[in-house]
């Protein structure tokens, strides 16, 4: 852990007088970091929406982005392709928007763009627990379809665009779907 003055405004590093009262998934979150350098938290799907799932640590232990992918029919899936770019942040790789990358979502590849801070209280509430506040940057980990297509390209079927949001936009410019139902 470092002294940085970003990576340390989390429950881990600083006691704000009520770490008794934390509950036991943020204990488990805390546990997670701990042990293994991040946390992902599984939202499976629902009546609601796809499922999607986001890390919790990898600011803190690595100073690496947060991620979060959203839409794969399996929330373990998705876990796997977080623990498979967290593991890489954590050797050292520099995870940024703009890149691509291959052989992390069953061959497909990934592109990792910056979400829009108003999304986050929508989809991360637990990390801002855990951080106490923004910022600390996320990354949609977007996968493309079959024939290497992302979702917010126009050749994309409807139903793999509408799989994933586009949350690099802000929330006022998303299509209107599912993703924006809760707004």
């Amino acid at each position: 852990m470092t002294g940085d003055p970003f990576t340390c405004r989390c429950v881990l590093c600083h006691d704000y007088g009520d770490r008794a009262a934390a509950d036991r998934l943020d204990l488990a979150v805390i546990d997670n970091v701990l042990q293994h350098g991040w946390h992902v938290v599984m939202v499976p799907e629902d009546e609601l929406g796809p499922g999607f799932a986001y890390t919790i640590g990898l600011a803190h232990t690595h100073g690496a982005p947060e991620l979060a992918v959203f839409g794969l029919s399996d929330v373990h899936a998705m876990h796997a392709l977080l623990n498979a770019l967290g593991r890489r942040a954590a050797l050292g790789a520099s995870l940024r928007d703009g890149q691509h990358h291959q052989g992390v979502a069953d061959g497909r590849q990934v592109a990792l763009r910056n979400a829009d801070l108003r999304w986050y209280r929508t989809f991360f509430g637990r990390a801002i627990s855990f951080y106490r506040r923004p910022p600390f940057t996320v990354l949609q980990v977007a996968w493309s379809d079959a024939g290497g297509r992302f979702h917010w390209e126009s050749p994309a079927e409807q139903g793999h665009r509408e799989s994933q949001p586009q949350l690099w936009l802000p929330p006022q410019e998303h299509p209107v779907g599912v993703w924006t139902s809760e707004l």
